[in-house]
């Protein structure tokens, strides 16, 4: 059989019923030789700075332990745009990352807005109430978006606590397409739950405000879907008991799909020890029982790309070389969702 001399580039002759096809190809087996023979200098890859430096000008208190913190360009220019259910990587001046849902208006490129609920245990949250005042500076990184608004006719959204802050603007937006919603809002107290007068200024026949202290008990997932449209899509945020029984009962509404996120990890049940060993780096490191891989790897590698937590976006899945990894979300057979899964004794990555 003829071989082709790729030295140089092939003579376009040939006799044949499909000339033009054969043309198009040695056109293309052409263009791939001068690509490869091409010795002009070309200028290094610079490494994209995702960085957003950004001034606190605002802090706002919204509800007992929540404030609100509106972040503006430092050169006063526009901010990135960014979609309903999209979230800001906060970098404080400490070095602690946390991420946050922007609560504001899309379509204002001014300005974020972030809500932020003190935590006993929570050291981000606890820096941000306590040292963090209007005229500070912070860091983000995003916006990203884990949690994508779909278009619809009809909507339920169910928000307990501060689970309102993705939903905020998912409300609004589908207030100004004219779509047919309902929004069941929860919390421990009225004291305690975010944003009510913006809510119910919005259209009160169609927000019901339900807390604990005056229904006695949390809400069951089929009381909370009982105000659904019929195939309404469900947008849930809020504490893990309470989407668990919306997803649980789900079946018997009038739903037509069930969109949820929560803003802590899964927790790590019956964790056991494991090492990552970073190929690219040579660094290897101890993921102990209580903490994920992402964690541990964040704090050599804090340019590691994440958004979810949960396994499901697929931000974090990173090529396993070896061992054997136990998986959680929805990782490839070759992939590893390093925010969720876990491995046994060692595992070789990627990165």
């Amino acid at each position: 059989m003829a071989e082709v001399d790729r030295a140089v580039p092939p003579a376009l002759t040939h006799a044949g019923p499909d000339r033009f096809l054969w043309a198009l190809d040695k056109l293309t087996t052409a263009v791939e030789w001068l690509h490869r023979n091409d010795r002009r200098d070309h200028p290094p890859v610079r490494p994209v700075d995702r960085d957003i430096p950004l001034l606190v000008s605002e802090v706002r208190a919204e509800a007992d332990e929540v404030i609100s913190l509106r972040l503006t360009s430092p050169s006063g220019a526009p901010l990135p745009t960014w979609q309903p259910g999209a979230h800001l990587d906060v970098v404080l001046p400490s070095g602690r990352k946390r991420q946050y849902s922007l609560c504001g208006d899309p379509g204002e490129r001014g300005h974020y807005r972030i809500a932020v609920r003190r935590l006993a245990d929570g050291g981000v949250s606890r820096e941000i109430h306590d040292e963090i005042r209007s005229g500070s500076r912070i860091v983000a990184r995003g916006p990203r978006n884990a949690f994508p608004f779909v278009t619809a006719p009809r909507y339920l959204f169910i928000a307990g606590g501060i689970g309102i802050t993705p939903i905020l603007p998912m409300v609004r937006t589908a207030a100004a397409r004219g779509a047919d919603w309902r929004l069941v809002y929860t919390g421990r107290s009225r004291e305690s739950m975010p944003f009510l007068g913006e809510l119910t200024a919005l259209d009160p026949a169609r927000v019901w405000i339900r807390p604990d202290t005056e229904f006695g008990i949390p809400a069951s997932g089929a009381e909370l879907l009982e105000h659904c449209p019929p195939d309404a899509a469900v947008y849930c945020c809020g504490p893990i008991p309470m989407i668990t029984g919306v997803r649980v009962d789900l079946p018997g509404s009038a739903a037509d799909s069930l969109h949820w996120e929560r803003f802590s990890a899964p927790p790590i049940v019956d964790g056991r020890p494991f090492t990552v060993e970073l190929a690219r780096t040579g660094e290897t490191v101890e993921v102990p029982a209580d903490r994920s891989a992402l964690d541990v790897i964040g704090e050599v590698l804090p340019q590691v790309p994440y958004s979810c937590r949960q396994g499901f976006c697929g931000t974090c899945h990173v090529r396993v070389l070896a061992g054997e990894v136990h998986r959680r979300g929805r990782a490839e057979d070759d992939r590893m969702a390093i925010c969720t899964s876990r491995a046994t004794g060692r595992v070789v990555l990627d990165l």
